[in-house]
């Protein structure tokens, strides 16, 4: 299995695409602050589902990537907070990105808890 087979990769590439597509629409000037920022922490959950996979026959990094992309993932939804509350996005939007963010974090959560499901060493 490739690290892209995975469902939350999947849905995080997804979610960081129309991220991605969305964040055309913002003024020029949040170019530098949110628009990069929304990008880069979208981005980053796929990046550390990618490195942990990788390093997944050591449960402790495994686990720690994941952790990271949690934290990405989170960063993500601050964001999409604040793009509300600017009127970058409509709240349909909002609700529909936040709730990719919910499932992601879930699913994280669910390798978190089970890194041998997926290729982990037993400790």
């Amino acid at each position: 299995m490739d690290y892209r087979d995975l469902i939350d990769y999947k849905k995080a590439f997804k979610l960081a695409m129309r991220i991605f597509e969305i964040s055309k629409t913002f003024p020029r000037e949040e170019k530098f602050s949110l628009t990069d920022q929304i990008r880069r922490s979208s981005r980053s959950i796929c990046t550390n589902i990618g490195e942990g996979y990788r390093k997944r026959r050591y449960p402790a990094h495994f686990i720690s990537k994941l952790s990271d992309s949690d934290m990405e993932n989170t960063e993500t939804q601050v964001w999409l907070n604040f793009a509300l509350a600017c009127k970058y996005i409509e709240e349909v939007t909002f609700k529909e990105l936040d709730q990719e963010v919910i499932e992601i974090g879930r699913l994280l959560n669910f390798m978190m808890d089970n890194p041998e499901k997926f290729g982990s060493k037993k400790p």
